[in-house]
């Protein structure tokens, strides 16, 4: 349950990085520094022997474990079960990746779920440690739809939730504002010179527990200010956003989905546009990209998960390796 990578130049660029945790399966991995200790709140995969699909059937999570480290190398820590479906009581299945905050003495897990429509909602659970276990609210956040939430907090304070994947994360079934269940696909096709679909943010209220204004569209352009359109694979969103802030920039994270790559954006502003600036990870093995990002002791790490020890694209295991940083901010590419 340790990172361990051979000797070598360039520990974020050039190291073979082991797996976190191998025991269970976990992805999607969550991390942030709380009380000057990482806690990391991934997914926990099983195998649930249900065919493949493009809506992401085989992906039938069902609780969370909440894992901490007290150095980067160090032993990880399992706490648990944080969180499980049949505590959920608005909750039909499929418990995906998740993430968490903390204020005012009470931490907070943000996690998707399709709710007994088969619906994907976004739920909110409590709890006064951050390694749970967590109590879910009796519903979901009011207004809210579709997968991976990622909570940031910016430096005056204010709460951000961004969201969103398209395929089986369903936002494209959100695409005329009303949930439409004909909608199965990235609406791409046909449409490759439309702009594509966005992720969604909206601001926290100041409990936390739900939207303190409508969710609006995470524009993502090109150097000419230009949208990026749903025909541009390997730069469009996809899913699995991170928002983190460094040196007043914000730098918005997220996958590509069917290209496997992920990719970052920056903006002046919490709620963009956001100006496409590159690759940040090259595909890992394994289908699916989904990453977070944590200042620790003075160094960026960046989270993310790859199917090495299973060969398996829905039996996972996050790993670690650091982040580095070019003279003018920009994030140098990491080949896995």
């Amino acid at each position: 349950m340790t990172l361990l990578a051979a000797a070598g130049p360039g520990f974020g660029q050039q190291l073979k990085v082991k797996p976190l945790v191998t025991d269970l399966f976990t992805a999607d991995p969550s991390a942030h520094v709380f009380d000057g200790r990482i806690y990391i709140y991934p997914s926990h995969d099983i195998e649930a022997n249900v065919p493949q699909d493009d809506e992401g059937g085989h992906f039938n999570m069902r609780d969370y474990h909440v894992y901490s480290m007290d150095s980067i190398g160090g032993k990880v820590t399992d706490h648990g079960v944080a969180l499980d479906l049949k505590d959920i009581p608005w909750a039909g299945r499929q418990l995906w990746a998740p993430d968490a905050a903390f204020r005012n003495g009470t931490y907070y897990l943000y996690f998707p779920a399709k709710d007994k429509d088969d619906v994907f909602r976004i739920g909110v659970a409590t709890s006064r440690s951050p390694a749970g276990p967590f109590k879910a609210e009796p519903q979901p956040i009011p207004g809210s739809y579709s997968i991976d939430p990622a909570v940031f907090t910016d430096t005056d304070g204010q709460a951000y939730l961004y969201f969103g994947g398209i395929w089986g994360g369903q936002l494209q079934r959100w695409h005329t504002g009303r949930y439409d269940k004909t909608l199965s696909t990235d609406l791409g096709k046909g449409r490759e010179q439309e702009p594509a679909l966005s992720a969604k943010v909206a601001k926290l209220s100041g409990d936390m527990l739900t939207f303190a204004e409508t969710p609006r569209d995470v524009r993502i352009v090109d150097a000419n200010g230009k949208p990026l359109l749903a025909g541009d694979h390997d730069r469009r969103f996809f899913e699995g956003a991170w928002m983190h802030k460094f040196n007043g920039k914000y730098y918005f994270s997220y996958s590509t989905g069917d290209t496997h790559y992920l990719c970052y954006a920056e903006s002046d502003s919490p709620y963009g546009p956001f100006t496409y600036k590159g690759v940040l990870m090259k595909p890992v093995e394994g289908w699916t990209t989904h990453h977070s990002m944590v200042e620790f002791r003075g160094k960026w790490y960046i989270f993310y998960h790859d199917a090495e020890l299973s060969g398996k694209t829905h039996l996972r295991n996050i790993k670690v390796r650091e982040l580095v940083r070019n003279q003018d901010g920009s994030i140098k590419t990491i080949d896995p």
